[in-house]
């Protein structure tokens, strides 16, 4: 089984997200179905079929995410060294073609977000960017092309 990297953080929002998918969404959807039920022939019932997709895909998610938990490798980014990009570090990147600045905290495939400044160390710019040190040139094949960055800072968060 391979192990996937994950902050507390996110390996606590995985585990809430069960809670409230146990807890709120799967009691919501057997109250559907039973009224589903309740409106006589199931055979073609719309409500009740729409209440057996929505039970089947809460399922699927409770089993994803219970995997995902299986699998993590819980990193506590505090223990991290800032001599080189690992897991957890905050990166301050310069692009340099344009001289704009991008300020990243690695991490793992299910906590990403790059609107809230967060990359997975699975990307293809996180792949990049491990190993390297403040100084190094990074350089990621985009959709769009090439592209260069300068590694500005490593930090821990």
């Amino acid at each position: 089984m391979e192990r996937i990297p994950i902050t507390r953080a996110g390996y606590e929002a995985l585990k809430e997200k069960i809670r409230q998918l146990k807890g709120t969404e799967r009691p919501d959807i057997i109250r559907a179905i039973e009224e589903a039920r309740a409106h006589g022939d199931i055979s073609e019932n719309a409500e009740f079929e729409a209440a057996k997709e929505r039970q089947a895909f809460n399922e699927g998610k409770i089993g994803e995410l219970g995997h995902r938990i299986a699998c993590a490798d819980v990193i506590d980014p505090s223990t991290v060294k800032t001599d080189w990009v690992m897991f957890g570090c905050t990166v301050v990147l310069e692009n340099l073609s344009t001289e704009d600045e991008v300020k990243y905290q690695l991490v793992g495939p299910d906590e990403s977000d790059v609107s809230e400044g967060r990359i997975s160390v699975s990307s293809p710019l996180g792949k990049a960017m491990i190993g390297k040190r403040v100084g190094d040139e990074i350089v990621v094949q985009a959709p769009g092309g090439q592209r260069r960055y300068e590694l500005v800072d490593i930090t821990v968060s």
